[in-house]
């Protein structure tokens, strides 16, 4: 049911809270990015805002400069908005004012808000007339582009989760690369080493993200909401409990370190690097900053199965808002995003993101680079079981909600059933509203 455009910004306060958590997927949040002179005459200003800032800012700085100088009609002047979830709320207020950019970046898990409240550009003619199809794109990751039988975004800065390995470590020990839970509890514990009363390293860590619980829940052949959008399909059918069991009776032999929730990210990948740790989940925009800095043998393979092979994917999408006086123009940024070298692919080659279209995995430039780095290789052969289980409306509030149970149960060693009980009621509320 489509909502007035309006109550867009129901959800600023509540978002306001979530910025500052653990940015979600891999969101590089650092540094600003300095928007260029927009031209004074002669050419059609496109107002692009973004979430990328420290070295990835830097390349979307160049990624504009590169459309500037190949495009002397067109103006793209890039603004830096800060994380996530700082661009979603800034975007409901540029809504409601009726001053919303051309494009923007926009996290996938946020895109169903602004679908249901109609403000998106349907990209479908103007695919049509470039000789585009949504066939043309990674299909694992195009499960946040459709709604309401409308395409109104399309991949960018996309990422999966993702087992980072010491392999150097495990082979020390001789133990092999684990592929499920079992495996996985069995080489976690076996690397752990006592330290008088705590301990000199653990086997696996995690920064503190719904996204590696919401991988576990589809591992189990899960979901975050059912099916009908009625309630949180993990606790009705026990796949929760099993989920943080496991990670309880890692946690209670020091095979886990759940970090604190403060900068959780670079918490655990300092750990990782230093050898504290011999496993971390963590994005695949992860890769190429790990691989600067160990001093081991470093590999990535698949987050390990339970029942299934199964990961959520993550990052942003790029879009078009209905009220852009330039659509042309603003389609004419997003296609050469899509199609051209200089575009979404040299992005990619630059920060470590996943290749989105056909072509450009098939790319002279793209295979080198996998063969170069094969690690990247196995994050795109991940995508084959990448499922997206968290669209609803409900889903900034439900996630807020879900985080808080969370930390009760894996800091305050609270009843994990009660808890989960607990959520799925405050849940099915914001389910309902």
């Amino acid at each position: 049911m489509k909502r007035n455009g309006a109550m867009i910004t129901a959800f600023t306060l509540l978002l306001g809270v979530l910025t500052g958590c653990t940015s979600p997927q891999g969101t590089d949040t650092g540094g600003t990015t300095t928007a260029p002179s927009a031209a004074k005459t002669g050419k059609t200003t496109i107002q692009y805002w973004h979430s990328m800032g420290g070295a990835n800012g830097e390349f979307t700085e160049a990624l504009i400069k590169r459309f500037n100088d190949s495009h002397p009609n067109i103006e793209v002047v890039g603004t830096f908005q800060g994380s996530y979830e700082e661009v979603v709320t800034k975007l409901q207020q540029a809504v409601a004012a009726g001053s919303a950019p051309d494009v923007s970046m926009l996290e996938r898990s946020f895109i169903q808000l602004f679908a249901d409240a109609d403000v998106l550009e349907d990209l479908t003619p103007y695919m049509k007339k470039s000789n585009l199809s949504t066939e043309d794109f990674v299909q694992g990751l195009m499960g946040h582009s459709i709604w309401n039988k409308k395409l109104l975004t399309l991949p960018l800065n996309r990422s999966t989760p993702i087992m980072h390995v010491n392999k150097t470590m495990l082979d020390e020990m001789g133990l092999k690369v684990p592929t499920t839970w079992e495996e996985l509890k069995s080489v976690t514990n076996a690397l752990v080493i006592k330290d008088n009363n705590g301990f000199k390293r653990q086997g696996l860590s995690m920064p503190f993200d719904d996204w590696y619980l919401i991988a576990m829940m589809t591992q189990s052949k899960g979901r975050f909401f059912n099916e009908e959008g009625t309630s949180v399909g993990f606790v009705d059918n026990g796949v929760g409990l099993k989920i943080f069991n496991y990670l309880k009776d890692l946690q209670k032999t020091g095979a886990l370190f759940y970090p604190p929730t403060q900068d959780s990210g670079n918490i655990v990948k300092q750990m990782f690097t230093e050898g504290r740790i011999g496993i971390l989940f963590e994005s695949t925009g992860s890769i190429g900053s790990l691989q600067k800095n160990v001093k081991f043998d470093y590999v990535t393979s698949f987050l390990p199965k339970n029942d299934v092979y199964a990961n959520p994917t993550g990052g942003a999408n790029v879009t078009m808002f209905a009220s852009s006086k330039n659509k042309d123009a603003a389609w004419e940024f997003m296609n050469w995003l899509m199609t051209d070298p200089q575009g979404g692919q040299q992005f990619v080659i630059d920060t470590g993101y996943l290749p989105f279209t056909k072509k450009m995995v098939e790319s002279k430039e793209i295979k080198e680079l996998f063969a170069k780095e094969p690690n990247r290789k196995v994050a795109y052969d991940q995508l084959q079981f990448g499922i997206d289980t968290n669209k609803h409306l409900a889903w900034t509030p439900a996630v807020q909600e879900f985080r808080s149970a969370m930390q009760a149960i894996m800091y305050d060693n609270k009843d994990i059933q009660t808890t989960l009980n607990t959520f799925k009621a405050s849940a099915e509320k914001l389910m309902k509203k």
